[in-house]
C-alpha cells in the first residue's frame, strides 16, 4: 500500500506545533486513525518509522511535537502539563477531523510522559484503543506549574513506588473509566517508571474491553538498544493490526490478554503483580 506524508502546522493557544500526517493512498472507505504522543525530552521523530509501518497497513497516523520540544525547545523550562494536554487535544482534533479518518476508530499511542497524557486524553475525547509504553505517573497538584519542576519533588520517586488509587490520580481515574482495548508495555529494567507504576495502571484498567500486557526483557526506560526498540515496534504494530482487524469483524473477538485480571478488586497486590510480570516475561518472542 502506498502512503503519503503531509507536514502540518497545528494551532494551539495562539501558537503552532509541528505535526506529520501519514495516510494511505487509494482507500475507498474511512480508515482508523493513530495518534502518537512522544515522551518528555523526545520528539515526533521517534515515532515516524512506527507510524509509517501502520500507515502501510491502512491506518492514518499523526505524529507531532509537544510544546517545549523540537522547534519550541525554548519553552522546555516553562511549559506545563496543561499546555501539553492542550497540544494533545489539538492534535487529536486535527486527526479526527480528517475526511478520510474514521473518528470512531482512533488509537492513542504514548510513551512515558506521552502515555500519561494519552491516558488522560481518554477522559476528554473518544478513544477506541490505548497503547501505553512505560507510562509515567505524577501527582495531580500544581497542574499548571512548569512540568520541569515536577522532577524536583523529593517525593516523586517514592510516589512511583507505592500503590495509588484511581480516585487519587487523574491518569489512573481516566484508565478506570476507559472501556476500549489497552496495550501496556513495560521495560524489565526501568528505573524511571518502576514496576509499581505499571501495576497501578494495570489495576486501573479493570473495565477495559481487553488488556494486553508485555514486558520487554532486559530493556531500560528509553529503549537504548535497537533490539529493544524493534521488540516494541513489533508488539505495537502487531497488536494494533489485530485490534483493527477484530473491529472489522461482525462479531468482535476477545483478544488474548496477558494477564487476565480479577475484575472484582481494585487493590494492588505486590505479590500477584510480581507473578503477572514474570508471566509476561515468558512471552518473549510471541506476538500479542
Amino acid at each position: 500500500m502506498t502512503t503519503r506524508d503531509e507536514i502540518l502546522d497545528i494551532p494551539v493557544d495562539g501558537q503552532h506545533i509541528a505535526g506529520t500526517l501519514l495516510i494511505p493512498d487509494e482507500v475507498g472507505s474511512a480508515v482508523p486513525g493513530v495518534l502518537f504522543v512522544h515522551g518528555w525530552g523526545g520528539s515526533q521523530e521517534q515515532y515516524l518509522a512506527r507510524a509509517r509501518a501502520l500507515a502501510d497497513r491502512g491506518c492514518a497516523c499523526l505524529t507531532f511535537d509537544l510544546r517545549g520540544h523540537a522547534k519550541t525547545q525554548p519553552q522546555h523550562e516553562t511549559v506545563s502539563r496543561g499546555d501539553n494536554l492542550r497540544d494533545l487535544l489539538a492534535a487529536y482534533d486535527v486527526l479526527a477531523g480528517q475526511r478520510r479518518v474514521d473518528a470512531a476508530a482512533i488509537a492513542v499511542v504514548g510513551s512515558s510522559y506521552g502515555g500519561y497524557l494519552g491516558a488522560i486524553l481518554t477522559s476528554l475525547r473518544a478513544v477506541r484503543w490505548l497503547a501505553l509504553r512505560a507510562p509515567a505517573l505524577y501527582k495531580d497538584g500544581d497542574w499548571e506549574s512548569p512540568k520541569r519542576q515536577l522532577h524536583h519533588d523529593p517525593d516523586l520517586a517514592a510516589y512511583r513506588r507505592r500503590a495509588v488509587r484511581p480516585e487519587d490520580n487523574r491518569a489512573l481515574c481516566a484508565c478506570e473509566a476507559f472501556r476500549g482495548d489497552v496495550l501496556l508495555v513495560e521495560s524489565e529494567h526501568d528505573h524511571v517508571v518502576p514496576h509499581p507504576v505499571i501495576a497501578n495502571y494495570q489495576a486501573a484498567c479493570l473495565q477495559a474491553r481487553s488488556l494486553t500486557y508485555r514486558v520487554i526483557p532486559g530493556a531500560d526506560h528509553g529503549l537504548a538498544e535497537e533490539l529493544w526498540r524493534s521488540a516494541y515496534t513489533s508488539i505495537l504494530v502487531n497488536w494494533l493490526t489485530e485490534m483493527v482487524a477484530g473491529a472489522k469483524e461482525t462479531t468482535p473477538r476477545q483478544v488474548r490478554a496477558l494477564p487476565t485480571f480479577n475484575r472484582g478488586s481494585l487493590c494492588f497486590d505486590p505479590v500477584r503483580s510480581s507473578r503477572l510480570r514474570s508471566a509476561a516475561l515468558t512471552t518473549k518472542g510471541e506476538n500479542p
